[in-house]
């Protein structure tokens, strides 16, 4: 049986399941409020996750504002195109775990249409 290269994402907030096979936080900061055992992590991934600046940014930006999502979007994938060893080091260890079944990113933000992870995603769908 083939396995899927779908990646799934989901706010760390909810509950891990089985389905969601290896759990990866793409999330610079430590969500608030979320044990180390609630979140079920395979890894936390930094290097994937935006930059300090970027999110800071972002963050102050309007969420609703497809502008502010589209540039978020732009300059996220351009430093991730930029991304030195710790980005291919992340991305070596995301490549194996979806080789060995289902993936979740993970993502703290408030929006489940706008955030960071869902932006990684087609980030790696593209590359």
């Amino acid at each position: 049986m083939a396995k899927s290269l779908t990646i799934a994402v989901k706010r760390i907030h909810d509950a891990a399941e089985a389905s969601d096979g290896a759990r990866f936080l793409v999330d610079r900061l430590w969500p608030r409020g979320v044990s180390k055992e609630k979140a079920a992590l395979a890894a936390w991934l930094k290097p994937l996750s935006p930059s300090e600046a970027l999110r800071k940014r972002y963050h102050g930006e309007t969420v609703d504002s497809e502008e502010a999502w589209d540039a978020f979007r732009l300059d996220y994938f351009a430093e991730l195109d930029a991304g030195g060893e710790e980005v291919k080091a992340a991305l070596f260890v995301l490549d194996a775990a979806k080789q060995a079944g289902p993936v979740t990113l993970l993502y703290a933000a408030k929006s489940p249409e706008r955030n960071n992870a869902l932006a990684l995603r087609e980030w790696l769908a593209r590359r």
